[in-house]
């Protein structure tokens, strides 16, 4: 799951919606391939650090793995506030700049959040940061550099996004169903305590 959950789950989005429209194909490249695992290699590590190695630790002794999950995806989405200002005009494909950047932040927030409480998931189970950093660069690899296609934009870059942030939440709720509501192994502490 830690590992082949964004490769499986965005190739199964694009093929769906590439039934619909060849817009949503993608051709990846071995320099994209190699940049893009540099890129994620980084910004994993260190964004890891802080988020698991710091933050999620420390809210897990208080919160269960959604609400933890919840929070720090929705600050995580926010954290990326910067880079979709920087990107927002090159991808808004006609829109509004105001409109695209308003929907294009709420669905990379609605996208980080789901991921997020599958990455609390795993590491409340495996307590491995490694673990964390791994699942964050195949978030990069998998979702930004190779299976998002890159002439997406506009419309049908909202499309793919908002498809793939609701693929990540019907993960998040089957293993809900699959776990009968039990996401972490260990209780909080304030749980244990009452």
């Amino acid at each position: 799951m830690a590992l082949l959950t964004v490769p499986i789950l965005a190739a199964a989005v694009l093929f769906a919606l590439s039934i619909s429209s060849p817009i949503f194909t993608t051709d990846a490249k071995s320099s994209l391939v190699l940049s893009s695992v540099v890129a994620g290699l980084i910004g994993g590590f260190f964004e890891e650090l802080g988020w698991t190695g710091f933050a999620i630790p420390r809210m897990r002794l208080r919160y269960g793995v959604l609400a933890t999950g919840l929070v720090v995806g929705v600050l995580w989405g926010t954290w990326h506030l910067l880079q979709i200002l920087w990107v927002g005009g090159t991808y808004s494909g006609g829109l509004p700049l105001f409109l695209f950047l308003t929907l294009y932040f709420f669905s990379a927030v609605a996208q980080l959040a789901a991921y997020r409480v599958l990455m609390v998931g795993v590491y409340d189970r495996t307590e491995s940061l490694l673990v964390a950093m791994l699942m964050h660069t195949g978030l990069i690899v998998g979702t930004i550099f190779i299976f998002t296609p890159q002439a997406l934009a506009g419309v049908p870059l909202l499309i793919f996004n908002l498809v793939w942030a609701a693929a990540l939440w019907v993960i998040v709720g089957a293993l809900a169903v699959v776990t009968h509501g039990h996401l972490s192994r260990h209780q909080p502490l304030r749980r244990r305590l009452a």
